[in-house]
């Protein structure tokens, strides 16, 4: 069985005291002599920091971690997903909040792995703690990017310091200040960390590099549509570029498929390996993915997902849209409308129960389920995992009529002790941050948000691969596809982006630093074509009202520019005025 990392910090002689609204502890109980002294204790320190990453609770619940409402990551927020209550970001009504748990806890986090490295300092030999010292520097910019995503500027300190320290009450930190020392510690733990993944899902140095992707991107992208900075635009996004290139060159990691599950359904089991039981019909478990690059990891007897997501996200609760629907492409790689007017022709049409579904991407049925679709739960679950057998419950059609298909166990386990693990960082999206930040970067020449380039050699390395793991026989991305359908390159980049990472807490972040959030966010939320189609005749007490012959879920969402970043909470103002609120919330 595999070591599942646990909260043991207290074991190396930590003991948290609530002794601020930050919540630092700003001493040790134990003498350093005591606790300081074993580079056992450094690794045990370390353990602490694998409970600090994203998980199900924020990207696929309403519930965040640690108690928090509203995961700030989750697509409840975005326009893709909505539930039976609007959530209050996505509707445009979220206000200041008098107290805010991620923004102090981020800063409670910060001060463990500060004091981590300042001890380090100290230790000899360094090369015994030098796997504990590049997890510390791979967390520490783990959290201040998620305070830059956030909040945007921030405090920024790279030593401990208790409540009393000028720093907690001075102004923030540029953001670009920010990122810049997060590239600094990634760097820092790729040097340090071990060079292969380890079997307990520790970090190693391909870790570091794959998130420097993420975080060049971001920001890259952020600098170039916010700020029409080119400069540090470009400078984010060759540090991008370059850590997706080492990551790839690196052949550590690979996409999940597999020849007895297809190409159609690898992608779908994948999110539901476990370990040592028959959870898909090849019986592949967690180690036959050498997908996942960092992953929050659960498991049925020690440590399960802790609430009922199977049941959650199959029974209606979360209500895939109309819009994502008609991002996935056709068999023919071609969008359902085509620029310039016109409907593709592999397209199907919405007038059937189903026909939407005919010719597309796999991933669209590997993600909603179609209407009448029969399928397992841990209810009425798998028996023998043979080739045809027969799914035990028909999905029924409600609310938006599509239904999520994604995070949905088939096998028979007691509620909310499912147990496979959420990817905090998978390859496909490392493929999917080169194509992009490549597209982006050789458009800066110009200095124009408009335009960018992207080689079909890079696309085929990058991108393709991520398309044609799910659909082998579709055509592939390139140039001449998209010159001769009057298409654009940046966006299929985006909606491939968008269809892969679906629930895995990336839309409304994207939406942000592409600065699309404007146009995106107030649309209305709809769900299928009502109208004129065999919904009508078979849907009779349909409940909601209509909107141009499509389910309306929910209208009248505004977006204003303040939300681009989140408010400081109050209670942090008044602790420190140098911080100054985000603009537009003043």
């Amino acid at each position: 069985m595999k070591h599942y990392i646990s909260k043991i910090a207290s074991a190396a002689g930590c003991v948290m005291m609530a002794v601020s609204c930050l919540n630092f502890s700003p001493e040790v109980q134990l003498s350093d002599a005591q606790v300081w002294s074993k580079a056992d204790n450094f690794m045990l320190f370390a353990d602490e920091f694998y409970e600090w990453t994203r998980d199900f609770r924020g990207s696929t619940s309403a519930n965040y971690m640690n108690g928090v409402v509203d995961g700030v990551h989750a697509d409840t927020r975005s326009d893709l997903l909505c539930q039976s209550s609007i959530n209050a970001f996505s509707a445009g009504t979220n206000s200041i909040p008098a107290t805010d748990a991620n923004y102090t806890n981020l800063y409670k986090r910060i001060y463990y792995v500060n004091l981590l490295l300042q001890k380090a300092a100290d230790f000899e030999p360094q090369e015994d703690i030098a796997e504990p010292m590049g997890e510390a520097y791979f967390f520490r910019a783990y959290l201040y990017f998620e305070l830059v995503q956030m909040f945007g500027d921030c405090i920024y300190t790279d030593i401990p310091v208790d409540v009393d320290n000028e720093i907690l009450y001075g102004p923030r930190t540029d953001r670009v200040t920010v990122i810049r020392n997060c590239i600094a510690d990634l760097k820092a733990a790729a040097s340090l960390l071990p060079e292969s993944p380890s079997a307990d899902g520790r970090v190693c140095r391909h870790t570091a590099w794959a998130f420097l992707s993420r975080v060049g991107l971001y920001e890259g992208t952020w600098q170039k549509f916010h700020n029409e900075d080119y400069a540090v635009s470009t400078e984010f996004l060759n540090e991008a570029v370059a850590a997706a290139e080492n990551v790839m060159n690196s052949k550590k990691y690979a996409l999940f498929s597999n020849n007895t599950l297809g190409g159609r359904d690898s992608y779908r089991y994948m999110f539901i390996l476990e370990d040592n039981v028959q959870c898909n019909p090849a019986n592949l478990h967690k180690s036959d993915n050498k997908e996942y690059i960092l992953a929050r990891r659960h498991n049925e007897t020690l440590k399960p997902i802790g609430f009922n997501i199977t049941q959650g996200c199959l029974n209606n609760a979360y209500w895939p849209t109309h819009k994502l629907a008609m991002m996935y492409r056709c068999q023919n790689g071609l969008p359902v409308e085509l620029p310039g007017g016109g409907t593709n022709q592999q397209y199907g049409g919405e007038n059937g129960e189903n026909s939407e579904f005919e010719n597309r991407d796999y991933r669209m049925n590997g993600t909603m389920m179609m209407s009448g679709q029969t399928y397992w739960n841990n209810d009425e679950s798998r028996s023998t995992w043979a080739a045809g057998e027969t799914g035990m419950v028909a999905k029924r059609t409600a609310n938006s009529g599509y239904a999520n298909y994604k995070w949905c166990t088939e096998r028979s386990v007691d509620s909310e002790l499912e147990g496979f693990d959420y990817p905090v960082i998978r390859y496909a999206e490392v493929l999917l941050n080169y194509a992009e930040a490549v597209y982006e970067v050789n458009g800066n020449a110009g200095n124009s948000l408009d335009g960018g380039s992207i080689t079909d050699e890079d696309l085929n390395k990058s991108l393709n691969l991520v398309r044609r793991r799910s659909n082998p026989g579709m055509t592939a991305l390139s140039n001449a596809l998209v010159s001769g359908n009057g298409l654009d390159m940046r966006e299929e980049i985006r909606v491939e982006r968008t269809v892969e990472l679906f629930m895995e807490g990336f839309r409304i972040d994207d939406l942000k630093r592409w600065k699309t959030a404007e146009d995106e966010m107030p649309e209305d939320l709809l769900g299928i074509k009502y109208d004129g189609t065999w919904y009508a005749t078979n849907w009779t007490n349909m409940p909601r009202e209509k909107k141009d012959g499509y389910i309306l879920l929910y209208s009248n969402r505004t977006w204003d520019e303040r939300n681009y970043l989140l408010p400081l909470p109050s209670d942090e103002l008044q602790l420190n005025p140098e911080l100054k609120q985000n603009p537009g919330w003043e």
